[in-house]
């Protein structure tokens, strides 16, 4: 044991932080919960009340101070008198030469008694009396009910009290009788007023409207925080000033307001994004559409020179009414794509091997454009899980893509290489225009262009990239761009298996 334990004032300080550190945490515990509030407020002001009507009744009880008589103590004298003497004249028929005979020690009491005393006979002739004694002979039977009902009935205490003793007066039986009307004893006794109770009930609830005061201006609070965001105000915040149940209502609150925000923003986009796709499709559709029939109409017209020059025109319709056809095929892939309406037959493959087979494939392509075509593949053969037929067209199009909108003549770079969390990096690296960087997110969206550069004049649907989107996140991987100068980075992420 250490000594500076055994010291006592690090015990008192031991106690002290115990108490300092319950006191924090039944104070943490009533912040955090409504109804300990309400009953902790409760008792402050059950306590006040009670405080109040102590106060109230003890300042205004002196007020209406109320004299109360107490006959009690003279009646208790007479007795004790009464029962004095016959108790001495029990004893003084002893042999004591020095004790004091009784008629004499009678006759001495009475005259120094402030009470009426009588010594009667059994027949009720008056032996001995004190000088305010009238009597010469007594009704016994009066005397004794009288005496019996005055000690039966405490309220008529005011009139004449009487005690009486057997006695034996030089070997003569008789009684000895002490009367008197009793002296009172005057107290005052302080009288509840009738004021204590309504102020006491005043101050309970004066003291818990003031208590709950705050609690109610959080609830108007709440109310017109919800009054607010049902009339639209979506950005409308409710302010949480407490950790209790209500400041988690105004938590949700705001919550719930967020994600009603959000879904309408959503909504609002998809309702956006669905005009423009129509906008975009009309667009795309129309042009084709209007060189097909235009064509079709100098044909029908016969509004040609001679059999080639018919050919030609054929030639053109046909072309595109085959680029129509891909349009309407793509939107038709990309709609099933992302409503989850293709089903994925996903199969182990290498995708070395698929890399390799598809670059073989492009290399006349990259050749015809001055381009050529680089690749950095591993030696480790590199498994995932997919679709080959969909994961193909994926790399397809970003092949295509880099050999349509690189720098002729040029490069283009084609890179795998596995990293550290199980997954599979394949970079399409190619030298063109560089592309701005709040740009480059929106590539993968429908028929998004960067500029003049990247019109439909050079090709395409404008649904090849919002595609190949579609399907790497189907496989649970990743697609991004990158730029940076001239030079162009497409980054394909997939989970080895």
């Amino acid at each position: 044991m250490k000594l500076s334990r055994i010291f006592p004032f690090n015990w008192l300080g031991d106690l002290f932080r115990f108490l300092r550190s319950t006191v924090r945490l039944g104070k943490e515990n009533v912040q955090s919960s409504l109804r300990l509030q309400l009953i902790f407020t409760f008792v402050i002001c059950l306590l006040a009340s009670v405080l109040t009507y102590s106060l109230s009744d003890a300042i205004l009880g002196e007020v209406n101070r109320a004299p109360q008589f107490d006959y009690t103590a003279d009646i208790n004298n007479m007795d004790e008198e009464a029962r004095n003497i016959a108790g001495y004249l029990k004893i003084s028929h002893t042999s004591d030469p020095g004790k004091e005979d009784a008629r004499s020690f009678l006759q001495r009491h009475i005259e120094l008694s402030q009470y009426k005393i009588m010594v009667l006979d059994l027949d009720g002739k008056v032996l001995l009396k004190s000088k305010d004694a009238r009597e010469t002979t007594v009704d016994l039977h009066n005397l004794f009910t009288n005496a019996l009902e005055a000690r039966n009935n405490p309220d008529n205490l005011r009139r004449e009290y009487t005690s009486f003793y057997p006695i034996d007066l030089d070997g003569q039986k008789g009684y000895l009788v002490v009367s008197g009307i009793p002296q009172p004893t005057i107290y005052y006794v302080r009288d509840g007023s009738p004021l204590s109770i309504p102020f006491s009930i005043a101050v309970f609830i004066l003291l818990f409207y003031l208590l709950t005061k705050r609690k109610m201006k959080d609830l108007e609070r709440l109310t017109s925080g919800l009054l607010e965001i049902s009339r639209g105000r979506l950005d409308y915040r409710v302010k949480q000033n407490s950790r209790d149940e209500l400041g988690s209502l105004a938590n949700n609150i705001n919550r719930m307001a967020e994600e009603l925000q959000r879904t309408l923003e959503e909504e609002r986009r998809a309702e956006r994004t669905k005009n423009e796709l129509i906008t975009n499709v009309s667009h795309d559709l129309r042009t084709p559409l209007t060189l097909i029939m235009g064509y079709l109409r100098l044909l029908k017209d016969k509004n040609f020179e001679d059999e080639k020059q018919a050919d030609s025109y054929i030639s053109i319709a046909y072309g595109k009414s085959e680029k129509l056809k891909g349009l309407i095929d793509d939107l038709f892939e990309y709609t099933k794509l992302t409503n989850h309406g293709i089903r994925m037959h996903q199969e182990r493959v290498c995708l070395n091997e698929l890399l390799e087979q598809l670059i073989e494939e492009l290399v006349s392509h990259a050749e015809e454009n001055q381009l050529q075509l680089i690749r950095s593949l591993p030696a480790e053969k590199l498994n995932v899980s997919i679709d080959p037929d969909k994961m193909i067209r994926v790399f397809e199009n970003l092949l295509t893509n880099a050999i349509k909108y690189s720098h002729k003549p040029g490069t283009v770079k084609v890179t795998m290489t596995p990293d550290p969390d199980g997954y599979a990096l394949v970079t399409v690296v190619n030298q063109g225009d560089p592309i701005p960087a709040d740009e480059l997110p929106r590539l993968f969206d429908r028929f998004y262009r960067v500029d003049a550069a990247r019109t439909s004049s050079a090709g395409g649907s404008g649904l090849g990239l919002a595609i190949a989107k579609s399907i790497v996140e189907s496989h649970g991987g990743e697609i991004w761009a990158e730029s940076e100068e001239d030079e162009v980075r497409f980054c394909v992420r997939l989970k080895l298996s």
